[in-house]
């Protein structure tokens, strides 16, 4: 690659949190790192799929978005993260012109 337009590059020292636990029909493993990048949205890594997303409590609501972009076969398990990341999560406060 010859050209590009750098965008950013932005170096900064961020809270990583791991998190495992099981429910009644698999084990979870989360990496969230907490950064002052992406308004404030926590990166959320699942770290045995590799699947990532950025997440508030607000989005943890929909398990249904969760069971996609985790790629769970179990709604039941898509509806225990849920209630996992809605406590464990930071709430973010709504900007009118955030993006």
């Amino acid at each position: 690659m010859d050209h590009y337009d750098n965008l950013y590059e932005v170096t900064e020292t961020a809270k990583v949190r791991f998190l495992g636990f099981v429910t009644d029909r698999t084990r979870h493993d989360f990496g969230i790192i907490y950064t002052h990048k992406f308004y404030g949205k926590p990166l959320v890594i699942c770290m045995q799929t590799g699947q990532s997303t950025l997440l508030s409590s607000e989005d943890a609501i929909n398990p249904n978005y969760l069971q996609k972009i985790f790629r769970l076969d179990c709604p039941n398990e898509a509806e225990a993260l849920s209630h996992f990341f809605q406590e464990c999560l930071p709430s973010m406060p709504f900007e009118e012109n955030q993006y």
